[in-house]
């Protein structure tokens, strides 16, 4: 009977519903701490949420802030929770579907240190979810598993059914064999994991189809270095022929032999599988576990500072379950591979991310981690994109080929099965910003959506087979028990003998009563003339029959021999087409060897020249920002310079122009207080010496105006502060002299005046669109008490929407000072007339002369007039 193929569930686009789809189901479970006095950082709000808190050294370095962050997940657990109670709701339903035909995928992620290899598989005397795994599925098809070898995996991840026949030659021709075999079921178990699978809950599906027959395959496998290995594959060993290495030498068979990497195939359903893969078909939960901890031994770990055991690969542990329907008798598996199901369980425990300098990695071990955290980084950016595609509605290629991780679990993102994830953390302080990111992740995944898978088509065959066979096998070994022979060999089962004779007439009785007895003899010739003719119409009618069957058989020889020629004639061609093909099927497997070689050599050049693109990015894009950052100095230079240039030059000008009107106000003054001392001399030598002159106190000094000549004065006899005109303004210009209310008048002799101007209490558009210049009188209080008066002045300007804007230039400062050393006397004191009578006959010119009127050159009080009077030394 030639072996049935068999087809996996995992039809793209067909095997799924993409009106209905899930959410990645994502879990979270809390570490307990090491030590009791360690500092937490995670805190279990309720069953759905958590919440992160800085620790106290990490607001430190963040000037002080503190800011905490919650996150929900389909449900928590916490520090306290039982494998089993984690089992029960994340593992037991991806069981419970792989048992009905459909996929699954379950792995654990976070950190070095935060318990996803304990989560997965466990500790003596507690099994994780993995034994947990293996025990329901063996508890729920243990009754209806079948032989061994009656299916059978190929290389293209396909599966073929056998008869009973060819699966017992397989069994024989596999004990002959030198391989190592498979452990058996009653061996003592290794003690080491003795205790991990010794699970007392015995927990099983509820709904399996009991008119099927399972059969359980394992394989394990690690993807370190982003290569992958075949944790199962046993090391060649050959104690006759040598081995060679690479520079042609023998080398002892006691040495290391490297295992050889795997590669990823895709089959005829577009479904990813490590081609070459050791695939060991297991009868029990010990068997399987004990294949698990045969691969497990050969992982890969290493010390870090953060663990002891710390996990360097990524380990993906895959059971599939091969189920049939059984024949309509229920007695022997169907050979019908529409009807043959492979579905298929991966169990990952993914490494945990690290940081270097935390772990202080070298060597190896940083080769490792800078592996561990790119492939982790795929898987991120992976979930991101898909993310964006399902909520933005974008399609953006989602980068599975750049990790071998990824790109082996894409169908199950694809919508070929359903996708949980357990988040596991360590809540110490240490480990705060690594959490962080860890639930940052956690938080994308669980928007990310999964079609539903299609459920299992319906078998055509009546179900309760299995039952109604092993009812039937029961009774027939009762009635054996009972008649202790074969069963239908009573009196009621007759032969066709039996039959035949039965139907010929009866004989009569064939006893002599006496000597004359002439009745009995011939009844009995009579009958036997009877039976001889019957006879001979029988043999007549069976000698025609036997002729008609013999044509018959000759038509049907002949008919069946020109057959058999158009057969063989038509197997000869078959055999020659097939012969072309397997041709053509070796030649194009070389040619697809040579390309996938190539590219992989490409994949790694694009690699290569991917890493150098980004780091001339980067160096471009460094570049470009020390050029902006060294262009935007130079500009805040050059702004920095014309302005320092602007302002010096403004100050000069306005140092300069005050230098020059101080000099010409000094020279005015010199040149008027001359006028006024010739003036004085003048009148003095030509007025009549008839009486003595009074002289005059400094009280009434200041009450009498000083005289003027008509000798030009230094600056205008009306302004306090004369108004600078520009030079670039005509001699026509206009002023607005804006003067708020609260303006309070001064008793200065010289009060300001502007020509030409528009007084104001308050500056409108009107009054300014009338005049060139803007002037602003302000008064306050001084700190000698005394009122300060300050003068701003401006130029008036057009704006582009039509108004006016005032831009000031300058401000001049009024104020009212008494004479430096002097004190004002409320009268004027007695005269000495002794003194006046002695120094009045030669003294009188002199002490006129010496009085003069005279203004300090440069000084801040404007046009403010200062009295001097030295008194001439007598001669002696």
């Amino acid at each position: 009977m030639k072996a049935a193929r068999a087809r996996t569930p995992r039809r793209p686009r067909k095997g799924t519903n993409p009106t209905l789809k899930d959410p990645v189901g994502v879990y979270c479970r809390v570490r307990p701490l090491g030590r009791a006095d360690q500092e937490c950082c995670i805190e279990v709000i309720n069953h759905t949420t958590l919440q992160l808190h800085p620790p106290e050294g990490f607001r430190l370095c963040r000037n002080g802030e503190y800011r905490e962050t919650q996150y929900s997940f389909k449900e928590v657990f916490g520090t306290l929770v039982a494998q089993k109670e984690l089992f029960d709701v994340v593992a037991k339903p991806l069981v419970e579907d792989l048992i009905r035909g459909k996929n699954g995928l379950l792995f654990t992620y976070g950190v070095t240190g935060s318990g996803k290899t304990h989560t997965m598989t466990g500790s003596p005397g507690d099994g994780g979810l993995l034994p947990r795994c293996l025990a329901m599925i063996f508890n729920s098809i243990g009754p209806f598993q079948a032989k061994r070898f009656v299916f059978k995996l190929d290389e293209k991840n396909g599966v073929d059914v056998q008869s009973e026949v060819e699966a017992l030659l397989e069994r024989q021709r596999r004990e002959a064999l030198p391989i190592p075999k498979t452990p058996a079921g009653k061996r003592q178990l290794d003690p080491e994991f003795a205790d991990m699978i010794a699970v007392q809950d015995h927990c099983r599906a509820e709904e399996v189809d009991e008119d099927n027959v399972y059969g359980v395959f394992v394989s394990y496998i690690e993807i370190y270095n982003n290569y992958i290995y075949d944790l199962l594959e046993e090391p060649p060993c050959d104690s006759i022929k040598p081995k060679w290495n690479s520079c042609n030498t023998p080398v002892r068979n006691g040495d290391f032999v490297p295992p050889q990497s795997k590669t990823l195939r895709e089959d005829q359903n577009h479904n990813m599988y490590v081609m070459g893969c050791t695939e060991v078909e297991v009868k029990s939960t010990e068997e399987a576990f004990e294949v698990f901890w045969r691969g497990q031994k050969k992982r890969r770990i290493a010390n870090t500072q953060l663990n002891r055991e710390s996990s360097r690969s990524h380990s993906v542990f895959i059971i599939k379950l091969a189920q049939a329907p059984l024949d309509a008798d229920g007695d022997n598996v169907l050979q019908e591979k529409e009807q043959i199901t492979l579905s298929q369980l991966s169990l990952v425990d993914l490494a945990g991310s690290e940081r270097t300098n935390r772990t202080k990695a070298e060597g190896n071990r940083l080769r490792e981690a800078g592996n561990i955290n790119q492939s982790l980084m795929t898987l991120r950016t992976c979930i991101e994109v898909l993310r964006e595609n399902q909520l933005y509605g974008t399609n953006k290629m989602v980068p599975y080929r750049d990790s071998k991780l990824t790109h082996l679990f894409k169908n199950y993102f694809d919508g070929e099965g359903k996708v949980r994830m357990i988040v596991c953390v360590n809540p110490k302080a240490e480990d705060y910003e690594e959490s962080l990111q860890v639930m940052r992740f956690a938080e994308v995944t669980q928007e990310v959506e999964v079609a539903r898978p299609a459920d299992r088509p319906l078998c055509w065959l009546t179900p309760g087979r299995r039952l109604r066979h092993q009812a039937l096998r029961e009774e027939l070994s009762r009635k054996l028990e009972l008649r202790g022979g074969p069963v239908g060999a009573g009196p009621e089962e007759q032969s066709p003998a039996e039959l035949f004779f039965q139907s010929l007439p009866p004989l009569p009785s064939c006893e002599l009563l006496d000597i004359n007895d002439d009745q009995t003899l011939p009844k009995l010739i009579e009958a036997l003339e009877q039976r001889h003719k019957m006879r001979q119409a029988l043999a007549e009618e069976f000698a025609k029959n036997v002729l008609a069957f013999k044509t018959m058989l000759q038509e049907f020889d002949s008919s069946v021999a020109s057959k058999e020629n158009y057969i063989q004639g038509k197997l000869a061609e078959k055999e020659k087409t097939i012969t072309g093909q397997r041709t053509e099927l070796e030649r194009l497997e070389k040619k697809i060897k040579t390309l996938e070689y190539k590219i992989e050599i490409l994949e790694k050049t694009a690699t290569i020249y991917e890493e150098d693109k980004r780091n001339l990015q980067q160096e471009l894009e460094s570049k470009s920002q020390k050029l902006q950052r060294q262009a935007s100095d130079k500009r805040r230079l050059e702004a920095r310079l014309q302005g320092m240039v602007a302002e010096t030059s403004l100050k000069w000008e306005k140092e300069c122009e005050r230098r020059v009107a101080a000099k010409q106000l000094e020279m005015q003054n010199k040149l008027w207080v001359k006028d006024e001392k010739l003036k004085q001399l003048k009148a003095i030598v030509t007025e009549p010496r008839a009486e003595k002159p009074e002289r005059p106190s400094r009280e009434r000094e200041r009450e009498k105006p000083l005289p003027r000549s008509v000798s030009p004065s230094p600056v205008p006899s009306t302004p306090v502060a004369p108004l600078r005109a520009r030079r670039s303004r005509s001699a026509g210009e206009r002023w607005v002299d804006h003067r708020p209310p609260s303006h309070v008048p001064t008793e200065t002799l010289l009060q300001p005046r502007v020509p030409r101007a528009i007084t104001v209490e308050a500056p409108s558009e009107r009054a300014l669109a009338r005049c060139d210049r803007y002037l602003l009188t302000h008064q306050e209080l001084a700190s000698d008490g005394e009122i300060q008066t300050k003068l701003i002045k401006g130029d008036v300007f057009k704006t582009r929407g039509g108004g006016q804007a005032v831009q000031f230039t300058d401000i001049e400062t009024l104020k009212q000072e008494s004479p430096t050393g002097r004190k004002r006397r409320s009268s004027p004191p007695s005269p000495d007339p002794a003194g006046d009578a002695a120094d009045s006959e030669w003294t009188d010119v002199e002490t006129r002369c010496s009085v003069a009127v005279e203004m300090r050159a440069g000084s801040a009080l404007g046009p403010g007039f200062q009295h001097h009077a030295q008194p001439k030394r007598r001669k002696p």
